[in-house]
Parts: structure tokens; C-alpha cells; sequence
């Protein structure tokens, strides 16, 4: 075991672990501590706790210190240099008509270097730009393009549910997407109804995912051949949430069909029907049944 806190540097952004080296912040207090890229002023989200050794990235750095007042002092004014920066470094894109669209500053706590991110839909060559930026902050300058989830999660806004973008507000990574998860809730493939403000599909589509998954396990899907209380039918439609199955039956020959609506529990799957295929036999036993 060994003993960790755990750090974030920016909003919503992922959490690190580091050696408290004997300090004890509290949630919520600002720490000075050892990065790779040099000291850096972060907040405490989970205080000291003992963890695996082996769930811990190596190397783990240590805490320098508890955030004094002159320390905040400095972060606030970096904070406030930063959008000076912005503001300096907006101008110069324009100025060399550069095809990218600054989105953050981030300016080291020991002001030994400043990190610009932008998005650009190419390849751009920031050779001059970097030169001039260099001649006004004095310090080493670096040019970082990112994609449009992350520049919405910078950014924020609100999403078409009314809500500020869970990216910007608790998800500190993102996890993958796919358009599977999307036709598993039944949702429209409409891209415009299911695709956030980035233009990429809505992160929430995974929060259901599990819920879907176990659901869907016992679902017949439309189309499928199912043994009702009524008799043999054809699924016409389902309710993954209410796990309600409406069925088409056709007691005999010649008969009008009735559409009836059963709990998957009274349902048994005798054949699932394929894409372009002929419905296939679950097993033999259920086979027996469709005769």
C-alpha cells in the first residue's frame, strides 16, 4: 500500500496522483507540487488515503507544499496573464491570417513556459508565429492543436437537454462512443438529434449502456418468432425499458392478426430472424414447439 492525494490542475480535468510527502490538504485546497513539466499549483479533490502500489502510475511525485497566500497570489496572477496572452496571441494569428482558432492559454505556475491550444482543420505552420510570441512573453512557447471534443470541454456551453455539457461540467476523460449505443436505446440515427454541440456523438449515449446491455439480454428483437400465452406470433415491437413485447398473432389460417402486448417474462424466443435471412431456430426443443 501506499499513501497518494489527488491533484487536478484544471477544471473538470483528469485527476493525478502525488506523494503527500507528509502534508495533509484538505478537499478543495491548493497544493504546489512536481510535474513533469516543472512545479505547478493544482487543487486537492481526494485527500490522503492509502492505495495498491500497483494502481499507481510511476513515477509518483511529491507534494511540495500546502498553497501559501503568496502562492494563490501568483496563480491568480497568472490566471489573469493568461488572458492577456489570449488576448496578445488572437491578434498575432491574425496578423500572420494563420488558419487555426484559439481556444485556451495555460501559463506555467513558475512562468517558465506558456502553452497555447488551438484547432485548425489542417496542418498549420506556426514557425513566424511562434518566434513573435517568443519576443513578447520571453519564455518557451508551445502550440498544441486539440480535436472538438476538447475544445468544447474548454469552452463549455449547452447541450440540446438544456444543461451546461457533462465534458465541462464532471467528466474528467472521455470514453468512447459508438453509434451501436444509439440503436440499442432506440434512439433516432438522426446525426443532428443524437450528436452533441461538438458535432460528435453526445457522451450521455454511454451512461445508459450497462442498463440497455442486461435489458436487451432476454429482448426478442422485431421480427423474431416467439411463443405467447395466446400462441405463436411475430414480435412487432418492443419496450426495452418496460420490458413489454407487443406481438402479431394469427390463431389460425384466414384469421385477422391481433396485435397483443405481453411482459418478455410470458415470452419464449423460438426463432430469431436475421438480416435478409430466414428466422433461425433458437435449439432443437424450441424447434419442436413451431411445428
Amino acid at each position: 500500500m501506499v499513501e497518494i492525494i489527488g491533484v487536478r490542475f484544471r477544471r473538470v480535468g483528469k485527476i493525478y496522483y502525488f506523494d503527500p510527502n507528509g502534508y495533509s490538504p484538505e478537499q478543495g485546497e491548493g497544493v504546489i507540487v512536481e510535474t513533469s513539466r516543472g512545479i505547478d499549483y493544482g487543487t486537492c479533490e481526494l485527500p490522503k488515503r492509502m492505495v495498491e502500489e500497483s494502481s499507481i502510475p510511476a513515477p509518483l511525485r511529491k507534494v511540495v507544499r500546502v498553497a501559501t497566500e503568496a502562492d494563490i497570489r501568483q496563480q491568480e496572477s497568472n490566471k489573469q496573464r493568461e488572458k492577456e496572452a489570449l488576448a496578445i496571441c488572437t491578434e498575432k494569428i491574425k496578423k500572420h491570417n494563420l488558419d487555426m482558432k484559439l481556444i485556451d492559454v495555460e501559463l506555467a505556475f513558475d512562468l517558465t513556459k506558456i502553452m497555447f491550444y488551438f484547432t485548425s482543420d489542417g496542418r498549420v505552420d506556426f514557425r513566424e508565429l511562434v518566434r513573435d510570441l517568443a519576443a513578447v512573453f520571453r519564455m518557451r512557447i508551445e502550440l498544441r492543436q486539440i480535436g472538438v471534443r476538447d475544445e468544447a470541454k474548454m469552452l463549455n456551453g449547452v447541450g440540446i437537454c438544456g444543461r451546461c455539457l457533462c465534458c465541462a461540467t464532471f467528466l474528467s476523460d472521455f470514453q468512447p462512443v459508438s453509434i451501436k449505443m444509439a440503436k440499442e436505446q432506440s434512439l433516432s440515427l438522426n446525426p443532428t438529434k443524437i450528436s452533441g454541440i461538438c458535432g460528435r456523438l453526445m457522451c450521455c449515449l454511454k451512461y445508459e449502456e450497462e442498463t440497455y446491455n442486461e435489458f436487451n439480454k432476454n429482448m426478442p428483437s422485431p421480427g423474431d418468432t416467439v411463443l405467447s400465452p395466446d400462441g405463436k406470433g411475430e414480435v412487432h415491437s418492443v419496450n426495452v425499458l418496460r420490458q413489454l413485447v407487443k406481438v402479431a398473432i394469427r390463431k389460425k389460417p384466414g384469421d385477422e392478426t391481433s396485435v397483443n402486448t405481453y411482459s418478455v417474462n410470458d415470452l419464449k424466443i423460438l426463432s430469431r430472424k436475421l438480416s435478409g435471412e430466414e428466422a433461425v431456430p433458437v435449439n432443437e426443443e424450441l424447434k419442436k414447439l413451431m411445428d
